[in-house]
């Protein structure tokens, strides 16, 4: 069964808007809202113990480090972050880092695998250099990186010279994803987030010249003042910039759960029938400016690894998105991060007292999580396989789960008829087979085969789709 390729034509703003429904994003299957605290660090543990714990393990780790600090507060901003000017909080964090990681490695050893690296928050250039130092000295202590290991960094334009730039490098980085969100000034007030279009061009220019393999940039439509004028101005700069990577991602406006959007003016918010007009024209602008549209947010230029990963069928999924490394076991360390080891997911306590705490008491700061049941797995299977091969292939399934494919997810395929008459898929005896213009809706397909989201007709946890 083929893969998806790259995209001809973009969805008319009508059928996005028909679309524009609430769900998942699907980082993972079950969602973290799914997590119970049942699962705790004694859970934790006992897992890594069985499932990395053995001599003999030869697989590739990946690692996620969360950094939660930031100097200000951007509006929009949904993530676990503190906000703060005194980087002599960051010294204190780094020291139970290394005590997280010491757990860690009394079970796993000091030698295991490392083929992904990712250093997210908040703000990691929150650290100073000589902090990011020690944290990078600090990590290849502990782990054997791979012989061409992904490195990557998000980086706040505001905190980061060219100078800090060839300190990143010399690390080790190699992919770095810069926060834009959106050129526009007066976008800009409005969400609490000041940055120059000259500054952000000379950092990308820079990165360039220093080597850097891939350049992210990350967009967001439907905040504050923006308008089609605007979004179009943005577009053009960006295309300027011409980044290996783009993620456009929808602004969800939920104050109720996120206490700093409540400084938004909900007057200055884009209407429905606005942002989805954003949306048609952004993928109508990047698509026809040669990049390839990989799905759920993300874009690349034809050559980049990840365009190229699409095409050969080859793409995987994880909490940082698509990624073009195969799917393994991600430890993940520091306040509010989410990892997964074998079957089963954990989340780290999401204040710094609580995981202070609990590494101070010996025990792993993990606070919720969840172990799979095989249907699960099997689900996640299915929606993993829709995400990023755009295909499902019955007989494949049913033989690595020895089920009836058509018959256990009877109720499923029969949910899919209303999408395959849209033109969003083909389904046959064979498979299911997204679709050119069913590719831009990928994640509605996929929640047609979330058991919890069929048991929970109330989907107001989630933001938006499109």
């Amino acid at each position: 069964m083929a893969t998806i390729a790259s995209l001809p034509t973009t969805p008319s703003p009508e059928l996005l808007r028909r679309f524009d429904i609430a769900g998942p994003r699907y980082t993972s299957y079950p969602t973290a809202d799914r997590f119970v605290e049942a699962f705790d660090d004694a859970d934790y543990g006992r897992v890594l113990e069985q499932t990395l714990g053995s001599p003999g393990r030869l697989a590739t780790l990946s690692l996620y480090v969360h950094i939660p600090f930031c100097e200000s507060l951007c509006y929009y901003c949904a993530c676990n972050k503190i906000i703060t000017k005194h980087h002599s909080r960051a010294a204190r964090y780094l020291d139970y880092l290394a005590k997280e990681l010491a757990l860690h490695t009394a079970i796993i050893g000091k030698r295991q695998a490392l083929g992904q690296l990712h250093l997210g928050g908040g703000s990691p250039t929150f650290l100073s250099d000589t902090e990011l130092a020690g944290l990078m000295e600090l990590l290849r202590a502990n782990f054997s990186f791979t012989a061409k290991p992904e490195i990557a960094i998000e980086v706040d334009p505001r905190t980061v010279s060219v100078e800090r730039l060839q300190t990143i490098a010399d690390l080790g980085f190699n992919r770095l994803s810069f926060g834009l969100q959106d050129f526009d000034p007066a976008v800009q007030e409005a969400v609490h987030r000041l940055q120059s279009t000259q500054q952000v061009f000379d950092l990308v220019h820079e990165a360039r010249v220093r080597g850097l393999e891939s350049i992210n940039i990350d967009l967001i439509y439907g905040l504050p003042r923006q308008s089609l004028a605007s979004m179009e101005r943005t577009l053009q700069q960006v295309i300027t910039l011409r980044p290996d990577r783009i993620a456009l991602y929808a602004y969800a406006h939920l104050p109720q759960r996120f206490k700093p959007q409540r400084r938004i003016n909900v007057n200055e918010l884009p209407d429905g029938s606005t942002k989805v007009a954003m949306l048609a024209h952004a993928l109508e602008v990047l698509v026809g400016a040669g990049y390839v549209y990989v799905g759920m947010d993300h874009f690349a230029l034809p050559d980049d690894a990840l365009a190229v990963a699409k095409r050969q069928g080859r793409l995987h999924r994880n909490f940082q998105g698509y990624s073009t490394r195969p799917d393994c076991d991600l430890i993940a360390l520091g306040v509010s991060s989410i990892g997964r080891i074998g079957n089963t997911y954990s989340q780290n306590a999401k204040t710094l007292d609580t995981y202070y705490e609990l590494l101070d008491q010996g025990r792993f700061p993990v606070m919720r999580g969840l172990a799979l049941t095989r249907d699960a797995m099997l689900r996640r299977t299915v929606i993993m396989a829709l995400m990023c091969q755009g295909a499902v292939e019955f007989e494949v399934v049913s033989s690595a789960w020895m089920i009836d494919f058509a018959r256990y997810f009877a109720a499923e395929l029969r949910a899919l008829q209303p999408l395959a008459q849209e033109g969003l898929l083909d389904v046959d005896a064979q498979g299911i087979r997204v679709s050119d213009k069913g590719w831009f809706f990928v994640r509605a397909i996929a929640m047609v085969f979330d058991s919890y989201l069929q048991e929970d007709l109330s989907r107001e946890r989630f933001s938006r789709i499109l």
